[in-house]
């Protein structure tokens, strides 16, 4: 039986959280005076530290309730914020699966916890086998599910991340980084059933908007008040806010830019199947497609230098690079450039 009071970290359970002015006055002013602000200029006064209006539209557009909705400095403040409020530093554990999204190892090295690494299987799947043991680990706090993962571009099966949610006595966050562009349903439908669960999402993919380092995450009120308590008071600026509002007013325009990257990804596989340098395209669910060819670290290099870059993660997967798909002019030069790659090295193939 999951208990969220067994989980917390006990400093984390008597934190009094810091309750900034903007906390203590919500209302319409004409005078401000409490929050120690520069009375000129037009960014002079501090952000919704609540981001009320985002959570509003997020409610109106995910189907759940503001009080389920976090807002952080990134999809990576959410992660760091479960090791904070979830792992003892020191004592505790957390469990991930490879190869995977990179700043889980990093997180967890930073707040001094650490993370078990199970490898998954040829088809890039979680072997329930291997899980059993671990969930009797009283000390094993947290389960990193990236589903679609990255690098590997696939989803997991739903009923092995239900098999985990179910069998689980800690907190499980699944990373749904990539979910806009996968075929698969949300893990959010979910929360209902299962109060461990944590789904993290972010307006760097789909939306567009990386630069802006804006990422939600999705629980029981609970698990987001615990958020709440431990997050810096302004974490997410009033720029940044403004920009996520302006894309949650306009899902036509968002729905027009995220069929055209699956379109063109369409497109671009296909054109990658012909290519004699690529030996294998993995399956993807997200905006990326991880493919293996013969030398990764020799044709990633040959990329760069004619100015195309790409991701080299032959450090993950043997001889793999995850290519992202780009416009359609950004798409085709790659093409024309690992066409004229391959060609090149089958003539010197022909020539020994």
């Amino acid at each position: 039986m999951f208990s969220l009071e067994k989980i917390v970290r006990p400093n984390i359970q008597q934190l009094k959280e810091y309750s900034s002015a903007r906390d203590e006055f919500k209302g319409i002013a004409e005078v401000y005076l409490d929050a120690n602000e520069n009375p000129f200029g037009t960014l002079n006064r501090y952000p919704d530290p609540q981001q009320i209006a985002i959570k509003e539209r997020l409610s109106e557009i995910k189907g759940v309730d503001t009080n389920q909705i976090f807002i952080g400095n990134g999809s990576d403040e959410v992660i760091d914020l479960a090791f904070r409020i979830f792992c003892n530093p020191g004592k505790d554990k957390a469990l991930t699966f490879t190869p995977s999204y990179g700043m889980y190892s990093v997180s967890a090295a930073i707040n001094d916890v650490e993370l078990i690494e199970l490898a998954l299987t040829e088809d890039f799947q979680i072997d329930e086998n291997t899980l059993n043991s671990y969930f009797e680990d009283e000390k094993l706090k947290l389960i990193f599910i990236c589903s679609p993962n990255n690098p590997t571009g696939n989803c997991f099966k739903k009923e092995t991340i239900e098999f985990i949610l179910s069998k689980f006595k800690g907190i499980v966050i699944i990373d749904e980084a990539y979910i806009d562009f996968s075929t698969k349903e949300s893990f959010i439908s979910e929360l209902k059933n299962y109060p461990n669960l944590i789904v993290s999402q972010t307006f760097s993919k789909a939306w567009g908007l990386a630069s802006i380092r804006v990422g939600t995450a999705y629980a029981s009120q609970e698990i987001i008040d615990l958020y709440n308590k431990v997050k810096p008071p302004y974490n997410v600026s009033t720029l940044n806010q403004e920009a996520v509002l302006n894309k949650l007013n306009n899902l036509a325009q968002f729905e027009i830019e995220k069929n055209i990257i699956l379109n063109e990804k369409e497109k671009f596989e296909k054109q990658l199947q012909k290519v004699g340098l690529v030996k294998k395209i993995y399956p993807s669910e997200a905006n990326f497609i991880l493919i293996e060819v013969t030398n990764a670290n020799e044709l990633y290099n040959l990329l760069v230098d004619q100015k195309i870059i790409t991701r080299n993660r032959n450090n993950l997967v043997s001889n793999c690079i995850r290519i992202t798909i780009g416009s359609e002019k950004e798409n085709k030069k790659l093409i024309e450039a690992l066409q004229q790659l391959s060609v090149r090295s089958s003539e010197v193939e022909s020539s020994l």
